[in-house]
């Protein structure tokens, strides 16, 4: 019995170790934004963590220092845990073209599952703008800007994100090494940034394998020790 104790006590402890990575990844998480450190025409590059991103398409400006991205109610929520840093920047586009609109593309220097997007100031009063992805989504925070008020962004009918001077976060839903998506309505401005799930920090990683190797071993002297007291008997 006590044998069959620790055994079970071991195997819920290591069910519990594998539910922490699981639900770490499910639920709210920290996001590394993208730092814009460069821009040129159509062309604009940054950082996300570790992964390069590179943005090919319409850019009125590529600003470092706005906006605030606050209050961070708008951004956080769902899986997303921070809003973007200000210092990060942020690309100002304006829009446009109708049916014939520009194609606009995020690049990712290797394969990343669900990164996201917070959008910043979608249209504004009697002038809805919109993001028509070719990606599916999801709206994972919402709400007014704390430089022009407004509301959240919303699913429009045809499947995009509109926004009425709407700001939030949505979620791409899959693994990709690029993002692409148009802005067929005109409207001065509007603006975006991207990010990815923040890496472990190695030391995560290393606590969380000392753990699973410590499992192992008590699991291995307590089958050793019945195994003992059985053939004692």
């Amino acid at each position: 019995m006590k044998l069959r104790s620790m055994l079970m006590g071991s195997a819920i402890a290591v069910a519990s170790a594998v539910s922490f990575l699981g639900t770490s990844s499910a639920h709210a998480a920290l996001i590394d934004w993208t730092f814009w450190s460069g821009s040129g025409p159509g062309t604009a590059v940054g950082t996300a963590g570790t992964v390069g991103v590179l943005y090919t398409g319409e850019i009125q400006l590529l600003d470092p220092n706005y906006p605030s991205w606050t209050p961070t109610s708008s951004y956080v929520g769902g899986v997303v845990g921070n809003a973007p840093p200000q210092a990060g920047g942020i690309i100002q586009l304006f829009g446009g073209g109708g049916a014939n609109a520009q194609v606009d593309t995020i690049t990712f220097s290797h394969a990343v599952t669900d990164p996201v997007m917070a959008i910043w100031s979608l249209g504004q009063g009697g002038d809805t703008a919109e993001f028509d992805f070719a990606q599916p989504y999801s709206i994972q925070a919402g709400g007014p800007s704390a430089e022009y008020g407004g509301t959240s962004i919303v699913v429009c009918l045809s499947g995009g994100v509109c926004g009425t001077e709407g700001n939030g976060t949505i979620e791409f839903l899959g693994t990709f090494t690029q993002l692409s998506w148009t802005n067929p309505v005109f409207e001065n401005w509007y603006g975006f940034t991207v990010g990815v799930a923040a890496t472990p920090l190695p030391s995560t990683w290393t606590m969380l394998i000392a753990g699973f190797i410590a499992l192992g071993f008590f699991a291995y002297r307590g089958t050793k020790k019945g195994s003992a007291a059985i053939a004692a008997a």
